[in-house]
């Protein structure tokens, strides 16, 4: 048997990344959703077929092995899309139409 680790500093990661929930997580003021399931069910025959889950749902709570399976398909969340949305606050959008309005 190897040494004993101290595991009461860890931290109960998610993913082994970042500490929070599954779908809907921030990170740096960006919103991380999983969409559809992308496992290929008919690869080892050569083929693809996927399942037709449209949305991760984490089928357990944060920090258990549960909460990365997802609930409707029973696939691990690392076979869902990936979609990464910046938060409202960071946008730096404006209306200013004043850039080139002289030009002609």
């Amino acid at each position: 048997m190897g040494p004993q680790q101290d595991r009461s500093s860890a931290k109960p990661y998610a993913n082994g990344t970042a500490p929070a929930a599954a779908a809907g997580r921030k990170e740096n003021n960006k919103v991380v959703r999983y969409k559809e399931c992308q496992r290929n069910h008919a690869a080892s025959i050569g083929g693809h077929a996927v399942d037709g889950c449209r949305e991760f749902m984490a089928s357990g709570a944060e920090g258990t092995a549960a909460a990365l399976l997802c609930a409707a398909c029973g696939c691990h969340r690392s076979f869902h899309r990936r979609e990464v949305e910046a938060a409202a606050a960071e946008c730096d959008c404006s209306s200013d139409t004043s850039y080139g309005a002289g030009r002609r």
